[in-house]
């Protein structure tokens, strides 16, 4: 007798399908469920049927694996969010993605030759690939990561500044941004992470610990713009002040 159908939605998989969608092996989708980090299908008739949770829940399994969370970590993670994979997918792609995403773009040497002006080397580049402006792809062409960069690099070659001077500053704001940055992150964890995590992770938290990491960033980013913007005045007005009174000097 043929197997009844007709409650079959759209969005209904079975474990094959399952592992065709997410590029996962039965075996491995069958040992996740029998972890308890795969939630068990629903089983109409003879056939269990997978959705868009499990499917969100393997895509979660994935990235979580792919930064380094072995599968004890995983299932610990998942406890504390009361086996939300929602909070949990929300809160990991908020840990690793920037503030603003820029959408980066593929260049090629000739492309960086004409950007840099006649200073650009394949060394300059290999130190610009170090630094994480670029991401080699192969046969002359390169990620650029952020075009933002990339632009005030070539405004910075255009007003005569050379493209090793050019690196090295980025370099030095680079260090400066990393030392912003850690300030933050550390406010977040002993405020608003420790308290949390002596709680013992209460799934009902899990919203305002994502809301604070995403209200933080937005104001890390304020807060160091103005204090640039009320600081460079100052050194402007500072060094050129000082260069026009040892002109002065000079008549």
């Amino acid at each position: 007798m043929a197997e009844d159908t007709s409650e079959v939605q759209p969005n209904d998989l079975t474990i094959d399908e399952l592992a065709q969608r997410t590029g996962m092996t039965v075996r491995n989708l069958r040992a996740h469920q029998s972890r308890g980090l795969l939630p068990p299908p629903e089983v109409r008739g003879r056939t269990g049927w997978y959705g868009t949770e499990h499917l969100a829940r393997v895509e979660l399994i994935k990235e979580l694996q792919a930064d380094g969370f072995h599968l004890e970590a995983i299932q610990r993670l998942l406890d504390s969010a009361g086996g939300s994979t929602t909070e949990v997918l929300r809160f990991t792609r908020a840990v690793h993605s920037a503030f603003e995403e820029e959408e980066p773009q593929i260049v090629e040497l000739v492309d960086l030759a004409e950007q840099w002006g006649p200073d650009a080397t394949v060394k300059l580049v290999e130190q610009a690939t170090k630094l994480g402006l670029y991401r080699p792809l192969g046969d002359g062409r390169f990620e650029e990561v952020s075009p933002r960069l990339g632009r005030a690099g070539a405004e910075l070659a255009r007003l005569g500044v050379p493209a090793d001077r050019a690196l090295a500053t980025a370099a030095k704001v680079r260090r400066h941004a990393q030392g912003v940055s850690k300030i933050y992150v550390e406010l977040f964890v002993e405020v608003v992470w420790e308290p949390f995590e002596r709680a013992g992770r209460p799934a009902e938290r899990w919203p305002e610990v994502l809301e604070a990491l995403e209200r933080l960033r937005p104001l890390a980013a304020e807060s160091l713009l103005a204090f640039f913007q009320m600081s460079m005045p100052d050194e402007v007005d500072s060094r050129l002040g000082r260069e026009l009174e040892r002109l002065g000097k000079k008549r």
